[in-house]
């Protein structure tokens, strides 16, 4: 999710899967794969620089809690024995 502003200076949050494309006209419009339209303050450029950071986010948090990978989000081992080791 990644934090942007509306023209009416209202800030929003939006999920950036959701992101088709963005043009610039001389607005900043950003297509969702749900076919709506949204005009914002910043940048295209500022668009995908915070995609990238939020995506990069959730990268580092696989890399710090390596047990999400295996789908145990407790963080057990699902053997208890090689907890012991």
């Amino acid at each position: 999710m990644i934090r942007l502003t509306r023209l009416n200076h209202k800030p929003f949050v939006l999920n950036s899967d959701l992101i088709e494309h963005i043009e610039v006209t001389p607005d900043t419009v950003i297509s969702l794969t749900t076919g709506q339209k949204l005009m914002v303050e910043e940048s295209a450029e500022e668009v995908v620089s915070r995609v990238v950071e939020f995506r990069k986010s959730i990268g580092l948090a696989w890399l710090h809690r390596p047990q999400l990978l295996s789908g145990n989000s407790a963080g057990l081992a699902s053997d208890p024995e090689a907890e012991r080791d």
